[in-house]
Formats: C-alpha cells, structure tokens, sequence
C-alpha cells in the first residue's frame, strides 16, 4: 500500500512534510531532535529501516507484528486470560502513604490553602525546607510481606494483580537504570515491583504494573513555586533547587491545567525520558498488564512503547498475551480497538462489545485516616454488574505506609474470600448474556459516577457454556422474580429446566409464568451481599 507524505508542524511552527515509512522506521531520538530543530525532512531521508542504536541506554525497537501506527495496533485482540479474569487487585501504593492523607499529596504539599499543604507545614515544615525529596526516607516499608499479601487477594478471586510502577511523584518504584529516585536506593531500598512479581506469580496470578509517569511533567509544577504571603513570602519551594531537577522536573511554564490535552507536557526531552523509562519497567519485569493513567501518551512515542509491549510478548510466549489500559480522558490518544478502556470509579452503559475495565478503590487511593470506605456489598456489587457487561474490575485495596493492612482492608478480603469460595462461578471465565441484567436500579454510565444503591430486586447475567447464572445485587428474601426469563421472552424461548442456589444444598422451587421466573428463595442463604442463582434449559 502506498503511503504518502504528511505534513506537520515542526518547533520552529513551520509546516514539513514526511514520509511515513521513513518516519515509523525512525529512532524516537531522532524524531525528537529533528522536531525540535527544524531538520526534519533532511533526518528522515536519511533514516530507512529499524535503526541499530549504539547508545546502550537506548531501548532498541522489538521487531515484530506491531508497529507505531494506529492502522497497525488496530489488528490487537485483547487475550483470553485477561477475559477470563475478570477481577484484579492493584496496589496503588507509594511514598504519598507516609502522611496518611490520600491522594496527590506530593502536589497539594506544594498548594498554599489545600488542607495537604497546611497538614504539611504543621507536622513536616515548610516545603521550601521539608520538601517530598525528604518524604521519600519515611517510607520504609517495613511490614511489607508480598507472599502473605497475595495469598489474601489470590484467595479473596484476584486473578491478575498490578504493582504501581510509578506515580506522578516521579518515585520508581523498582530498581530504575535511568532514575536514581528509585525504591531499590532510598526508602524501603527494595524493589518492590520485583518483590510484588514474584509473589503474583508464586500464586499463579497474572502481573501488571501502572505507570502514572505521563502527567507529571505539568502535574508537579507547584513544586517550582513559592509563597505569596509573609512570613516566607517570594521564597522558593525545595523542587526550585536545581540540584533536585531530576525528581522535581525542570519545568517552570507549563502547569497543568483541567483543560483538554493539559495533562500531557509538549516536552520532547521528557517525552523520551517517559519512554526510556517504562520501557526500562516493561523489559526487565515482563508485565502481562501495562496501564497509564490517562490516555496514550505522546503520540508516535507512546505508540511506540505499546507496540514493543504486544512485539514482546509475542517473542515470549508465541501468541499475544499483554494488556495495555488508557482511559477514554481527553488527554492522550485512545482507540477502544487496540487499548482495553479503563473507566476511572465508574462504568459504562450495557454491553459493551469489547472487554473492559473500571479501576477503583475501596478508600481513597493513598492511605487517608479522613476518608471512608467501601463495604463489601459495594464492591461485590460493583463486580457482578461489571462483568455482566464484559468489563473487568481493578480493585485496589488500601495499604498503609508500612506495609500492612488498614482493617478495613482486611475484612474486606476476609468477605471476598468467602464470598469467592461459593460464588466465583458466575464471575471468573463467564461472558455476557444477551443482556447485562434488569430490575430498577442502573449505575450512571462514565468516570467518576461509582455511587449507587442496589436492591435485590436487581438482577445481573453472565454465562458459562449452556450455563445461565442470575446474580441479585442484594440479599433476596422470599421470591425472586425475573422478568427476564418469563415465559416466551426474547432472549431465550427454552423452558427452564433446573435452578441452583450456589452454595445452598436443598432443592430449588420455581416456576416459569407469562410475566417472571419466580423462584422462591431459603430463609437462610449460603453468603451475605449477593446470591447467586444457576438456571438451566430444556
């Protein structure tokens, strides 16, 4: 097929045109430099093929089925594992823990008038001579024990689980050959994704690692400011001192901003920092799952990234079993086709032809002792109407600082355990049924719109081979009708031949009417929070 030249507009904000064979062969470093010199059009006519770097700090391309274009990725299938797993545990965790006040605590120290930055200056000092580089040795993670932490998420159904890579701290949290503020050098002085790997896969669990590297170029701009009031008026926060540039970034004129495309810098010099070092995570620890926090970021650069990812796991295992997830955000490039959606705390509408993912917390996504929980019924909920969707849920569960569970945490895994222990059937390896489910109450589709109150009457499908499985959203008491699965309805004109109550022993009885299946549930049921009801056919 024949390729033609496509124009672009350089640094200098002049209009080049290129060859887009000349252009995927190219090294990113030279794409790079020639964007921000103005030497585009020469440096390409000079570049055919995969380059051979001589550099070996640069990561060399992976040859193979993939390349850096959107016509390319959109062949992606996404792999049966992931399909079949349905559920995961993340643990979105890090140096942002140590102050126990939640999430973007690393920026918000740096916010006069955010609760984060007065916390701060209370407890720590002022930022400009307590700064997060001084954070970072109070997290020693001192309790952390992956082995007995991932037998608790194997036996409560995690089928995959997610080790947070980097966050937009900066803060690698394995042992980084580009960035010296790495967990294996300060803090714990450990590799924690290492550590977190070999338990996930002691226990048969598939391993993803998050990186959130993107955004925090413009995401940690505050660091670089300083007071506006006495008495430290004009004097400069710690990430102004160039001696700590490369945790603080040398950004000083691109803040972020909530506006569209503000999330990603126009940086190119971090742009290819971004790609040295996830690529650096990907290599060396092999993930199965990679997810940004965002969409794609950095255009024919991230591309790149994700084709070596899904080029990689070919050359391992023969067929292609990686994951990549981004978010439908505004920010960064998204195409549904080849990047499994993830739906921060939220959901999306029905069916959804392709597999998918929400990504949530059951508190706030560091440990923060201000903020509430969610109980087992939410999220035991949030999962059956999930999966009746063909989506996947991505559960982070809470971690304090040191390591160990916050006791919410932990009966939270104790009641997913029991739970998992009878009614993992109608989750794990099930696909969706002509319709995701009925009954009065619907979650509002999208990010961010996770609250909502189920009822028993709430009725949530999937299958397993000729296996219809009804999960309440709720605990049933006395009948539980299904309109559904009345006599002559559209989806499945069989009569029904048997219900299961899984994990209930006795008989079931029901009956198949012109307005419901009626099945008339037991005073006592097998588990709390939902139950779930197998139907066969004649």
């Amino acid at each position: 097929m024949c390729l033609p030249a496509a124009p672009i507009i350089n640094g200098r904000g002049l209009m080049v045109t290129f060859d887009r064979r000349k252009f995927l062969g190219a090294s990113i470093a030279s794409i790079a430099a020639a964007l921000s010199t103005g030497a585009f059009a020469r440096t390409f006519a000079r570049t055919s093929g995969r380059p051979k770097l001589d550099d070996p700090d640069k990561p060399k391309s992976v040859l193979g089925r993939f390349e850096p274009t959107v016509e390319s990725l959109m062949t992606y299938q996404t792999p049966e594992w992931f399909r079949d797993a349905k559920f995961g545990i993340w643990a979105h965790w890090g140096p942002q823990a140590v102050p126990r006040q939640g999430d973007w605590y690393a920026r918000f120290m740096y916010v006069p008038g955010h609760p984060h930055y007065d916390y701060h200056v209370k407890n720590y000092g002022h930022p400009s001579e307590f700064g997060y580089k001084d954070l970072i040795p109070l997290w020693t993670a001192d309790k952390f024990d992956p082995d007995a932490l991932m037998k608790k998420y194997a036996a409560a159904g995690a089928k995959y689980f997610v080790s947070m890579g980097v966050h937009h701290d900066n803060f690698d949290l394995w042992n980084s050959r580009h960035h010296r503020w790495n967990a294996a050098a300060m803090g714990p002085k450990r590799d924690i994704v290492g550590a977190w790997k070999k338990a996930a896969r002691r226990r048969g669990l598939r391993f993803g690692v998050s990186e959130h590297l993107g955004a925090s170029y413009c995401w940690w701009y505050p660091n670089h400011l300083y007071d506006q009031f006495w008495p430290k008026l004009g004097i400069g926060y710690d990430g102004a001192d160039p001696h700590y540039q490369d945790l603080y970034h040398d950004n000083r004129d691109q803040p972020f901003r909530n506006t569209p495309g503000s999330w990603y810098t126009s940086n190119h010099d971090y742009q290819l920092k971004w790609y040295k070092r996830i690529r650096d995570l990907v290599d060396n620890y092999q993930p199965d799952l990679l997810y940004s926090d965002g969409g794609l970021p950095f255009g024919v650069i991230g591309r790149s990234l994700v084709a070596d990812l899904y080029n990689s796991s070919i050359a391992r295992s023969g067929k292609l079993e990686a994951v990549y997830n981004c978010k439908d955000s505004g920010s960064g490039e998204f195409h549904k086709e080849w990047a499994v959606q993830d739906v921060e705390r939220g959901v999306l509408k029905g069916i959804n032809p392709l597999p998918w993912q929400t990504d949530t917390s059951n508190a706030d996504w560091f440990f923060n002792e201000n903020y509430g929980y969610k109980t087992t019924d939410d999220v035991v909920t949030m999962l059956a109407d999930i999966v009746s969707k063909n989506g996947n849920l991505l559960l982070n569960v809470v971690l304090h600082a040191d390591g160990s569970l916050p006791p919410e945490s932990e009966q939270l895994l104790a009641d997913l355990t029991a739970w998992m222990a009878v009614n993992a059937d109608a989750i794990h390896g099930t696909r969706p049924w002509k319709i995701h489910g009925e009954g009065p109450t619907e979650a509002a589709a999208g990010m961010f719109k996770e609250k909502v109150a189920y009822t028993a009457r709430d009725i949530r499908f999937t299958t397993k081979g000729d296996r219809l499985f009804a999960t309440t959203l709720g605990e049933p008491a006395g009948n539980v009708a299904i309109a559904s699965l009345a006599k002559g309805n559209p989806y499945d004109g069989r009569a029904v031949q048997h219900v299961r109550l899984l994990g209930h022993r006795g008989a079931m009885a029901f009956r198949q009417t012109g307005q419901a299946l009626v099945i008339d549930a037991p005073a006592t049921l097998p588990t709390r929070h939902a139950s779930v009801f197998e139907i066969s056919f004649a």
